[in-house]
């Protein structure tokens, strides 16, 4: 049976849409709590698809948070031995690092719905299918910058860098694909402070949520499912 590790910072930002579509793909899937786990590195090195989840730290806060690096290191490796790698917000903000880009605050926040634009290339990968303009869960205040050798798929108005590839066998999301919209409570709850920080409302939130939820869901197995063929076949 295939392995799927998944890199996990807080419990409710999971594989959300992600897990069903893996497990029907004959994959075993496995959490790591990154930072009260230890980093299993033999099995990181060894799974056929490694994760790497969002989380409200950032990832250039090594003093603060001890294992960044370690987990930084992790990520490289994969990279260098071209090993399907799929990072979400703070996960391909880990993997542009990793990669030696740049990652650094914004000054401001991007939360909440809102489409992506495609550039060339993202219209010919395996995110054509939000070329529609349907809106995704945008969610941090950190930016990575274009890592060397990256492709650039995708920016908004506020965040000119929103996904990247390298190969066919890794791809790094900065918004939130995999977000399951029927669980948004945990978010809003999980995250209320630094809703109150930047002045949004989570009822607004709560509200368009289940407007956007059956067509972006549809859309996220789309993607997912083109870039796992692809990542499978590298």
């Amino acid at each position: 049976m295939k392995t799927a590790l998944a890199l996990r910072h807080v419990p409710f930002e999971h594989l959300g849409l992600l897990q069903p579509l893996l497990e029907a793909r004959g994959y075993a899937v496995r959490h790591v709590d990154v930072g009260i786990q230890p980093l299993p590195t033999a099995d990181l090195s060894d799974a056929d698809l490694l994760i790497v989840l969002g989380g409200p730290i950032g990832a250039y806060d090594d003093a603060v948070y001890p294992f960044i690096p370690e987990e930084a290191a992790v990520i490289a490796q994969r990279l260098a031995a071209r090993k399907p790698l799929l990072g979400i917000c703070l996960g391909a903000q880990l993997m542009a690092r990793a990669l030696g880009a740049a990652v650094r605050p914004m000054g401001q926040k991007e939360i909440g719905f809102a489409p992506i634009t495609l550039t060339a290339e993202g219209a010919d990968s395996p995110l054509a299918p939000l070329a529609d303009g349907t809106p995704v869960l945008h969610w941090h205040g950190d930016q990575y910058e274009l890592p060397p050798g990256a492709r650039r798929l995708a920016s908004t108005t506020m965040c000119p860098e929103q996904a990247f590839a390298i190969g066919n066998h890794a791809l790094g999301l900065q918004f939130h694909l995999e977000a399951n919209l029927e669980t948004i409570e945990a978010w809003l709850i999980g995250h209320a402070a630094e809703l109150g920080a930047a002045s949004i409302d989570p009822r607004m939130l709560r509200a368009q949520a289940p407007v956007v939820a059956q067509r972006l869901s549809q859309r996220a197995r789309e993607v997912f499912t083109a870039w796992l063929d692809q990542a499978e076949a590298a």
